[in-house]
């Protein structure tokens, strides 16, 4: 269900934007208790057009900056994990979009995104050697005025709510393609079996390609001197999403810190206080809590800016290898410190409760499923030993879709 032609795009900072991510919030913990997908919170994304917060208002949507977005994936992920996590690959999809050359493809596509039509993920596969390397085993087969695609994608969050999705594979000469595919296509499957014990309403799971066709206008080919590819710019951009994801469940740990505490009605018999809201002791506990969240935020918010100096620094519609460089560097970074505070504050949570916290119908044991599911998928000790190589050793980081 996408928005009509004359609604607006939602705005940073508006009235309606603060809204939505009220009306999402409304019965998060109670959606992820019971399995329930936010299809109907998706709907109101789509009809909000906020997956074109990023595009210039010139052009149709909430002329967003970095910052703003990023501050935006924290909102929505305080408002509702799962939400906040399957839009990545369509906000990712969109900052490529806006860099490219302006042409009628660039038009189109971005007309779908400011109409409210949302991209998923086909990026990732099982079969590749080592996870993150760019080749792939999908195949684009030239056929007539097109290809015809086929292979499996795995972990593919946020296609199952989809439009289209962004996919990756090779041609027949083993060459790195991408292309935008349009769900719904005939030969194009997409399952829900992601079976984590966190994010579990992601839908982060199978999409297969089998003869799916797609346009060679649909479709973008290296160039002829693949030493001239740059940097992946989208690298940093795909994992400090992760860390704004994280900060915001970090809201939400402090949220329900505050709720669980003011709703408790007894202590224990050595308890510095009658009110578990009286006691100092657990008064320090939610201070600490709402430390570490003010830090997760204020890391996302300062590398987010760093972020925002790749699309600056275009030139001739390429970006700058050193830029891109430099915010890989910055996200690995947050990432190790915004693991750490995430975990650190989900655990905290329990200090806050007595037994009854750990009580399933609770559901606080969410945050850190959501967390340490986020933090997982690229550890930071891998981050880490490559930072220290740069810094000791002067070795560039590694470029590629888990970096």
């Amino acid at each position: 269900m996408t928005a009509t032609a004359t609604s607006a795009a939602v705005r940073p900072g508006s009235a309606e934007l603060d809204a939505l991510l009220a009306r999402i919030a409304e019965g998060s913990a109670e959606r992820e208790a019971t399995g329930t997908a936010p299809f109907e919170q998706i709907d109101w994304v789509k009809q909000a057009r906020l997956g074109a917060f990023r595009v210039p208002v010139a052009e149709g949507g909430g002329g967003a900056g970095v910052r703003d977005l990023f501050d935006l994936v924290v909102r929505l992920s305080r408002a509702d994990s799962n939400v906040g996590h399957l839009l990545r690959a369509h906000f990712g999809t969109v900052e490529d979009i806006l860099l490219w050359p302006a042409s009628p493809r660039r038009d189109r596509w971005l007309g779908r995104v400011v109409a409210g039509e949302l991209f998923g993920n086909g990026n990732n596969e099982l079969g590749a050697k080592h996870a993150g390397d760019f080749s792939k085993s999908t195949t684009f087969t030239p056929e007539g005025d097109g290809f015809v695609v086929n292979g499996t994608k795995y972990y593919s969050t946020g296609t199952l709510y989809a439009d289209h999705t962004f996919v990756t594979g090779v041609t027949d000469a083993g060459l790195p393609v991408t292309a935008l595919l349009t769900l719904g296509t005939d030969g194009i499957t997409v399952e829900d079996d992601w079976d984590g014990f966190g994010q579990s309403l992601t839908a982060t799971g199978t999409t297969r390609f089998d003869g799916a066709r797609v346009a060679a206008e649909d479709v973008t080919l290296p160039p002829e001197d693949l030493s001239s590819i740059p940097r992946w710019h989208l690298g940093p951009f795909y994992q400090h999403y992760l860390n704004a994801v994280v900060a915001g469940n970090v809201q939400s740990v402090l949220d329900d810190a505050v709720t669980l505490i003011r709703g408790r009605g007894r202590s224990f018999t050595h308890g510095s206080a009658d009110l578990p809201q009286d006691d100092p002791v657990l008064q320090e506990v939610v201070g600490e809590i709402s430390a570490l969240a003010s830090a997760a935020v204020a890391v996302v918010g300062e590398t987010a800016d760093v972020l925002a100096r790749i699309p600056a620094g275009v030139v001739d519609g390429r970006t700058d290898d050193a830029l891109v460089h430099e915010a890989a560097l910055r996200s690995s970074q947050a990432q190790v410190v915004v693991h750490d505070l995430g975990l650190r504050a989900a655990t905290l949570l329990f200090e806050v409760g007595g037994a009854s916290a750990v009580k399933r119908s609770a559901n606080l044991d969410r945050h850190w499923r959501n967390i340490r599911t986020v933090v997982s998928h690229n550890p930071v000790r891998f981050k880490n030993r490559a930072v220290g190589d740069l810094l000791v050793n002067g070795e560039t980081l590694p470029d590629n879709t888990y970096f």
